[in-house]
Order: C-alpha cells, then structure tokens, then sequence
C-alpha cells in the first residue's frame, strides 16, 4: 500500500460533521448550508437540452484528447476572455478537456513531480483547497505554506520565500480568485511569479475556476496566460491555468473543465492522462461546447450574485468584521470568538452551517492563517442567503 496515504488529514468536511455531532439546533428553524461551495443558481437550459440530444453518445468509447471542437471552444474563450495573441492557443497542441478542476489539478502534481529530487517542494495558499496538499503528498513531495492572511490582503507573499525554497520548488499552486478569501493575484505579481519559475525552473499551476464570479463586469480578474503573453511569452512555458464549468455556468454536476498552457507540459500531462483514464464522456463534451460559447448566462450569474452580496454585507456589515471580495461567491469574516466554536454554537442555535477557516488551512511559519474566520459560501438563493445573515447577526448579537 502506498505510505503516503497515510500523511492525507482528514477531509474539512469531515471534520465538519464531527464538529457539528451531537448538536440539536432548533426544530422550527430550517437547514441552510453555507459550508459548501456548489453552486446552486439554475444550469443553462440550452445546456441541458444539448447534453440530452448527444446520449445517443453512450455507445462510443470517448478519446482523451476530447472532441477538436472541444478543444477549439474552450481555446477561443481563454483567447477571447483574457486577451491572447490570435493564434497563440493552439486547440491542438495547448488544451486537454477534463472532469473537472479537481481531478486535474491532482493528477497534475502526479505527471509533473521528479520524485527522484531531494524533496522536491509543491508550494500552495495557505488557507487552500484541500485538493492542492493532497496532491503534494501523494506525488512523493512535501507541500510548503505560503501563509495569507489580513497582513498581506490574503494574498501569498513571493517575495517573502527564501530563495533555498524556491530552488527546491518544483510546482507551485495558486487559487485566483482565491478559495476561501476571494482574492485575486495582480499582473505586476504574478510578472514576479513567472521571472521566478524562469530562474528556478519550477511549473505555475493556476487554478482560475473562480476567475467568472466578479463584482465589478468592467475590471475582470486577470490571468495567468493573459500576463505572459503581455510579457512577451506567448509560449507560455511554465505556465498552466484550469477552467472550470462548475461555478461559472452552474453546472458542477457535468464535471466539465480544461487545462491549457505550455505545448510541452500539456503533451506529457496527456500521456499521464491517457494511462489514467479519465476521458470526459461523449454527451458531455457536446454540452460544453454550448457552455463555452455563451456568455449571457455567465452575466446573468454574476448579476444574482452582487444581488446576494449587497443584501447579505447590508445586514452583516456591522456585526462581523467583513469585507466585499475581489472576486468568487465567500465571505471569510473574522469571528468573534474561536472559529471551530463559532460555527458549532451558530449551527447548534440558528440551524446555520459555515466552515471553520481552521478546517482550510495549517500552521506554518508560527501561525495558522485560517484561525478566526469561517468561510461563507452565498450559493444558496437569495432569500435563503438573507435569512441566514440575520440568523447569523442575531447569533452574533447573543455572544
């Protein structure tokens, strides 16, 4: 058996249901989950509808490679979205489909880690996506902290990473629009993050899923292949973003996304993939498509969320310490008192569920960045998402 499996913790939403067990909240108050980060907005009709005319594919092995009108969708709207040089996103050379961000941004460190380095580093955010350590871990390398916390806008400081890291660096993570904080990762940042992965030669692998849930339709979120070509390098080596369908057109159910970027890494990133089996099935490929190639809907989505976060910061803007994101569908407020036993008594006397901070991110470098705040995910509907504020300011009120 693999021994590295044993370095895995538990999962945050595992630690969740044991916090909350044994907890009896009041029984006229309903449920509402704010823990998780599904979205909960309508999925495209006209998604579904094509999703339901390809079945017929069902009878067909799917290749792993993925449909070349896949391929060609998801590279005209990474083109389009972030301002590419024509013709610099090759469909057949820089895209692979996949099932979702999650398994990819795991099989990534798998195909890219040289376990034969002495350890080899995967640095990440630290709160992170769980996904990001355990993938780390299992590619026989040791995950090293980059703490975001208040200090430094919730946003890893490169600066601040001595350079003994940085030469045992091997692939880096990063989450921008960041999960749980909603921050988002500036050119002039992530510039300095690309010179580095040139002198260090280490992989950049970002992770935008959030990159189509912004407040503001006039300043979207940067990205990485946006940055590298404005530097120049539209061969975007070192460089490899993933897309998702999930929050963007609400469909986390397909388990429909992309990776793009360097020619080289995508080629070996699809060898890998190729022997793990993992192809996208035929239906879902022809939905995408349609997903990829209409942005009306993704307005709309954005438009039900400034809707959800107006209303929710008016009601808690002056009972937590909370501030509007840059960007994604959290709140990550500072709490009162401890996070783990705010979210308990919150559940145990409102019938509310948030995610303690804790539960996302580790100690490191004397602190744990996650400490005293709870993430908040406003997927649920609109008047769900007000109830619960209230619940939660009359909680707040109570301590």
């Amino acid at each position: 058996m693999n021994q590295d499996l044993n370095k895995l913790q538990p999962y945050p939403f595992e630690k969740l249901a044991r916090l909350k067990s044994g907890a009896q909240p009041p029984a006229g108050l309903g449920h509402i989950a704010l823990s998780i980060g599904e979205p909960k907005h309508e999925a495209p009709q006209f998604v579904a509808e094509e999703l339901l005319t390809h079945l017929h594919g069902l009878a067909n092995y799917p290749t792993t490679k993925g449909l070349p009108a896949l391929r060609q969708a998801a590279a005209d709207w990474l083109s389009a979205r972030f301002q590419l040089p024509p013709g610099s996103i090759d469909a057949e050379r820089h895209v692979i489909p996949v099932n979702g961000t999650r398994e990819a941004l795991f099989a990534f460190a798998q195909a890219m880690v040289d376990r034969s380095a002495d350890p080899p580093l995967v640095l990440m955010p630290n709160p992170f996506y769980q996904i990001y350590e355990g993938a780390a871990l299992l590619a026989g390398a040791e995950p090293y902290y980059l703490n975001c916390s208040a200090d430094n806008h919730y946003l890893p400081d490169f600066d601040a990473v001595p350079a003994p890291v940085w030469q045992r660096c091997q692939l880096i993570y990063l989450c921008s629009p960041g999960n749980p904080t909603g921050a988002v990762i500036d050119r002039a940042t992530l510039e300095r993050l690309i010179g580095l992965a040139d002198r260090h030669d280490f992989i950049i692998a970002a992770d935008e899923c959030y990159s189509e849930i912004y407040p503001d339709e006039d300043n979207a979120p940067v990205g990485l292949l946006q940055v590298a070509a404005q530097m120049g390098r539209d061969d975007y080596r070192r460089c490899v973003v993933f897309h998702s369908l999930s929050k963007r057109s609400n469909l986390p159910g397909m388990r429909s996304g992309f990776v793009a970027g360097d020619a080289e890494l995508i080629q070996k990133f699809l060898l890998y993939r190729t022997y793990h089996g993992s192809a996208m099935p035929p239906y879902h490929q022809a939905a995408s498509i349609k997903a990829w190639q209409d942005e009306t809907h993704v307005q709309h989505n954005r438009e039900l969320y400034r809707a959800k976060f107006a209303a929710v910061l008016d009601i808690l803007g002056d009972a937590l310490e909370v501030t509007q994101p840059a960007a994604g569908f959290y709140l990550w407020p500072r709490t009162p008192i401890d996070d783990a036993e705010f979210a308990r008594r919150l559940f145990a006397e409102q019938n509310v569920t948030v995610l303690p901070g804790s539960y996302l991110s580790r100690d490191a470098h004397g602190a744990n960045p996650g400490a005293n705040h709870v993430r908040m995910a406003l997927v649920a509907p609109q008047d769900e998402c007000v109830d619960a504020a209230n619940r939660i300011k009359n909680f707040i009120n109570s301590l």
